[in-house]
């Protein structure tokens, strides 16, 4: 039986912290899908579509990824979905603390025999955030190496275009 993963969120932009979590899940689920939060309050740099196009090209080289986007509770969309793990990135205590009651919370929404699981993001990684990133892009700063060369190259054009 193949084991379906699902590592979600805003993902404004991808940064390098998510695709090493992107990159390790893949290799250990069967298939992991890429899910996008849709939040309205939230102001974002790119819509949704641009998002979801934008990580779909990242992670093209890996054969057993997809994306996919949603809305409202993260429980329903995987108990609808038939999701076996979520996948969530920790880069410091805080994110843990926030992660374990987000996750305690959400097993008691789950279908029976839904897991989190939880992966420490790469040194290298622990840094960074999307806010951060678009903070230090917009005030333009170098974030070359914190956000793969798509995104950068995405948001290099967004830059342009909004001018």
């Amino acid at each position: 039986m193949k084991t379906r993963a699902l590592y979600t969120g805003s993902f404004d932009p991808l940064t390098s912290g998510h695709m090493d979590i992107i990159q390790r899940a893949a290799g250990m689920y069967d298939e992991l899908t890429v899910g996008i939060i849709s939040n309205p309050q939230k102001h974002s740099m790119f819509t949704l579509d641009e998002r979801e196009e934008m990580i779909r090209e990242a992670v093209e080289p890996l054969g057993n990824v997809n994306v996919d986007h949603f809305s409202g509770l993260l429980a329903d969309f995987v108990n609808r979905n038939g999701y076996d793990v979520i996948v969530r990135g920790l880069r410091t205590s805080a994110d843990f603390d926030y992660e374990i009651q987000m996750a305690q919370m959400n097993a008691t929404l789950f279908n029976e025999g839904i897991e989190t699981v939880f992966l420490v993001t790469d040194p290298r990684y622990s840094f960074i955030s999307s806010s951060t990133i678009k903070e230090v892009f917009l005030l333009g700063g170098s974030v070359e190496g914190l956000v793969p060369d798509a995104i950068l190259d995405h948001m290099k054009n967004k830059i342009s275009v909004d001018k």
